[in-house]
């Protein structure tokens, strides 16, 4: 049981690998497609007017939600989230304040990972696997972002909704697609 632990650990640090090395790979697209994508949430009306300084407060915003989501998956900074000292009640407390309960679509991603992880995996059935995982969930949590944006829109979840679109954009335009 602790190697299969060890080699679900392992396959999820792929997982979040991969989407770091499309997201780096993205920077500029990224920044631009937010650009696009908060323009036309705008245009659609039902926030009001924005004027320059309301329209660059949010596109900041979600460039730096671009920003935080390259750092999150970074293979360095990845650690943290499974670092043993980490509480798991700090995880939890995550899950309850994220507006967008990405808790279930947490579990699926990680049920997969668990499903798909087997001992003696090799680096390279790690990064198809993982390749397959990002196909299928595509970045974490941006299924609960999006859904969660579309059922209820609103300001404070706009520039979320704008990195998670635009990420997932980047995923869908790698090369084996």
């Amino acid at each position: 049981m602790p190697e299969e632990i060890n080699e679900v650990r392992l396959l999820l640090m792929a997982y979040y690998e991969l989407l770091h090395d499309l997201l780096e790979d993205g920077r500029d697209f990224l920044t631009g497609r937010v650009e696009q994508l908060l323009s036309r949430e705008i245009a659609e009306g039902r926030f009001g007017d924005f004027d320059d300084d309301k329209y660059s407060a949010y596109r900041d915003a979600g460039v730096a939600f671009v920003e935080e989501r390259i750092e999150t998956y970074n293979p360095f900074g990845i650690q943290f989230t499974f670092e043993k000292n980490r509480s798991p009640e700090a995880f939890e407390l995550e899950l309850q304040l994220s507006w967008y309960g990405g808790r279930a679509e947490f579990e699926a991603l990680f049920s997969a990972v668990k499903k798909r992880a087997h001992s003696g995996m090799s680096e390279e059935e790690l990064q198809s696997t993982a390749a397959v995982l990002v196909d299928e969930f595509g970045a974490y949590p941006n299924k609960s972002i999006i859904t969660s944006y579309r059922a209820y829109p609103g300001l404070r979840k706009l520039p979320d909704y704008v990195a998670a679109m635009a990420i997932e954009e980047v995923i869908r335009r790698r090369p084996e697609h």
